[in-house]
């Protein structure tokens, strides 16, 4: 292998920045993130973009190291034969070793009339478009949200604080990912909010029209703007490439995040998935992967083994609006418990955490930048703890 290693990092989601920022720390690495926009969005604010109350989206500059390249595209093939990335526009990137950190979208619903008349939430663009059909809409226009996990919750008390007509379609049980006791103040928040919820089986979506949402038994609950936040997809990137997937198109790894078909693949974030520990796709996770999958690939470029991969998780926080929240807390394996913290300083804690995880990114981006570099461009220390 030549004296400078190269490690193409495809995604910039939060467990590819981190990836990213901490494989570039080390000398003799050289690292290209490779991403379709030229700002990094942050996912866990995408609900306040939609009604205005933040942006989503920081500039790469902050959150990326300096010494990190960055290139805006979409990746299309991996070829791991001749270990290179094939991109969208033309491009080739030869690689040693490729975090695959390409990150989850909404789900393809396969529902009648859903891809054409329902706004998802999960990506950029669509809460982007979202936000421009409720402008579009009177406040008096009804909206329904289809699906009750975090997402769905939060997107739903979100548009309700602002006056809108909310209806939340479950299509089970509210709140499926939370503790049977820490329902109820969700429960309570959505109807002071003015939420009509919808649950049980009936519940279900069979069919979304332009002005309704139909349900499995029958009835049709009017809706002018409808919002799905049922479930998540991942790019079938890796199962194009001949990669070993699971059922979601996840990239099936080892317990060092490494690919079971390629020993220089190696996944971080929701792309990914530990042979028989599948792990919940979230933020909480993807920047601990991310630090994981970094230390994998620098353990195999020092010919050490690399360590398995375990993930520590506090619970669950979700903001019900700009006023109140709720912390569900678990235990470190995440198996939820009845501990809870709600109202105000549970909406404090979402908010902590939020702007916490994004100073851990410029943290993580000052410190890759910091490596000082020679004027022929390589690094003049030996290598830099990871």
């Amino acid at each position: 292998m030549s004296e400078n290693t190269e490690v193409v990092v495809l995604g910039g989601g939060y467990g590819g920045v981190k990836a990213a920022n901490r494989l570039a720390r080390r000398a003799g690495v050289s690292v290209t993130l490779v991403n379709p926009r030229p700002d990094f969005v942050e996912r866990i604010r995408l609900h306040q973009l939609v009604t205005g109350s933040d942006d989503a989206v920081e500039g790469f500059g902050e959150v990326l190291g300096a010494n990190v390249r960055l290139v805006v595209d979409t990746a299309t093939l991996i070829a791991t034969a001749e270990r290179t990335v094939s991109l969208a526009g033309g491009g080739t990137l030869a690689y040693d070793y490729l975090v695959y950190a390409v990150g989850s979208g909404a789900s393809d619903p396969d529902v009648p009339g859903a891809a054409e008349f329902a706004h998802a939430v999960a990506d950029l663009d669509g809460a982007r478009r979202l936000r421009s059909a409720l402008a579009e809409a009177p406040v008096t226009a009804p909206v329904t949200v289809v699906g009750a996990g975090l997402t769905g919750l939060e997107t739903a008390s979100e548009l309700a604080e602002t006056g809108r007509h909310v209806t939340l379609v479950c299509g089970g049980v509210l709140g499926p990912s939370l503790h049977a006791r820490v329902r109820r103040p969700v429960a309570r928040r959505l109807a002071a909010l003015g939420v009509t919820v919808l649950e049980g089986a009936g519940t279900r979506v069979t069919e979304v029209t332009r002005d309704a949402v139909r349900l499995a038994d029958g009835r049709d609950v009017p809706s002018a703007v409808t919002v799905w936040t049922a479930g998540f997809r991942v790019p079938d990137l890796a199962a194009r490439s001949g990669l070993s997937t699971d059922s979601y198109g996840r990239l099936v790894t080892d317990a060092t995040l490494t690919s079971v078909d390629d020993a220089r693949v190696v996944a971080a974030g929701d792309a990914g998935v530990i042979t028989d520990r599948p792990v919940r796709m979230s933020c909480q996770a993807a920047v601990q992967l991310g630090t994981k999958a970094a230390d994998t690939v620098l353990s195999r470029i020092a010919g050490k083994p690399a360590a398995p991969a375990r993930l520590l998780f506090a619970g669950q926080c979700l903001s019900l609006g700009r006023q109140e929240g709720l912390t569900q807390f678990s235990s470190l394996d995440d198996r939820v418990n009845a501990l809870r913290l709600s109202g105000r300083p549970a909406a404090g804690v979402k908010e902590f955490v939020c702007r916490s995880t994004l100073r851990q990114l410029v943290s993580g981006a000052r410190k890759a930048s910091s490596r000082p570099v020679r004027s022929d461009g390589r690094d003049p220390r030996p290598n830099i703890p990871a």
